[in-house]
């Protein structure tokens, strides 16, 4: 779950964008919490070969510690511009956010206003000198414990693709607590055609926890982690990671009129979420 500025490719110059998303629609993940009776397979031996393919994935057994492809692997110039998250059982809107501009221009809204001032909900990151080829395909969220009980959750990701066709748009998310796979979700896009806007919402159904799991999650901050690994026609294009902390402190409820202040977005989008 998360939104990132991946453009290994560039839309066609001058191409206009579609004025309305192409594609909308909503997917349910499909149950992929094993690897199928498959030999199991590792990192080491994935960063090796030339093409990476979905059901290589799927036969990981833990969460990777580097990245799969490199940046430009994208070359269908997919590029995430909108992020919303909501309880399906309530209908609330956790939070939502859209990605700035070149202008620096951007939208939060949805957030969440409520914290005390002597809350730091911010955490600011050192600049670094040199850039990173990075950047922008690693997100840490910080939620409440209440998170952690949640059935189901509604994802709505929109996303711009360049000047090529996009066929058989996959995503498949693994999260793992330490060495332990927590779930896997497999999410089908279908077929996105050149210079459009897309809108899709993935459903997440959360796994059933035990209260010592719970209680443990909530204990150790970032041992929770996830793969997110994005296919066209089977060949992997894009891999993003997030880690999770379950430990904020401070209430939070929802608006329609937060300040964006609440949540830190830059160009490169942000590397920290308070949810």
């Amino acid at each position: 779950m998360m939104m990132n500025n991946q453009t290994g490719a560039s839309t066609a110059g001058g191409s206009k964008k579609k004025s309305a998303s192409f594609l909308t629609r909503q997917t349910k993940s499909r149950q992929r919490s094993t690897n199928n009776g498959d030999e199991a397979t590792s990192e080491e031996e994935l960063a090796k070969k030339d093409h990476i393919t979905p059901d290589e994935v799927l036969r990981l057994e833990r969460v990777t510690e580097g990245y799969l492809c490199p940046p430009e692997a994208n070359i269908y110039g997919i590029d995430f511009i909108r992020f919303k998250l909501r309880n399906c059982d309530t209908g609330e809107t956790l939070f939502e956010v859209l990605k700035q501009d070149e202008t620096g221009s951007g939208k939060c809204v949805a957030l969440p206003d409520v914290y005390d001032d002597d809350d730091d909900v911010i955490e600011e990151t050192p600049e670094k000198e040199d850039a990173d080829p990075n950047a922008g395909r690693f997100v840490r969220y910080h939620f409440t414990p209440q998170f952690l009980r949640l059935k189901t959750v509604g994802a709505t990701v929109e996303f711009v693709v360049g000047n090529k066709p996009v066929k058989d748009f996959r995503m498949i998310e693994r999260h793992y607590f330490r060495e332990k796979l927590l779930k896997s979700f497999d999410f089908h896009f279908g077929f996105c055609i050149p210079s459009s806007v897309n809108t899709c919402e993935h459903i997440y159904e959360f796994p059933t926890l035990s209260e010592h799991e719970i209680d443990d999650m909530i204990k150790s901050p970032y041992d929770t982690r996830s793969d997110s690994f994005y296919f066209v026609e089977n060949k992997l294009i894009i891999h993003n990671k997030a880690d999770y902390a379950y430990n904020v402190k401070f209430n939070i409820r929802p608006t329609s009129g937060a300040s964006c202040q609440t949540l830190r977005v830059c160009k490169e989008l942000q590397t920290e979420l308070f949810i």
